[in-house]
């Protein structure tokens, strides 16, 4: 017995679905300090960065550069997913923390 709704609902599947996941890379944060300090990235494709706040108040993973913000609470992990990079070096900080030295995406 063969169902339509069947067939439609997989042809409604997105073709990314089969495709290889993306790359990731975890970044803890602890009241404005970064760990690792630098990501090194592949250049030309889209990734994610998992960031975690491991400290004891708010942070904010910033980076003018990559035009990417997200702020997390306390003990809260969240993630950005940055667009393809040209090779080079991208600066984050933690904009709640901005005495503090900044952190580096290299791109290669």
């Amino acid at each position: 017995m063969h169902h339509p709704a069947l067939y439609l609902l997989l042809a409604a599947l997105p073709g990314g679905l089969l495709a290889a996941p993306l790359p990731s890379y975890e970044l803890s944060i602890r009241d404005g300090h970064f760990t690792p300090a630098s990501l090194q990235v592949a250049a030309g494709q889209r990734f994610k960065i998992v960031v975690h706040n491991v400290g004891q108040g708010p942070i904010e993973f910033e980076s003018t550069p990559l035009r990417v913000e997200k702020v997390l609470s306390p003990g809260v992990s969240s993630f950005v997913v940055i667009h393809p990079l040209k090779p080079g070096r991208y600066l984050f900080f933690d904009e709640f923390h901005p005495e503090l030295p900044q952190g580096v995406i290299e791109a290669r």
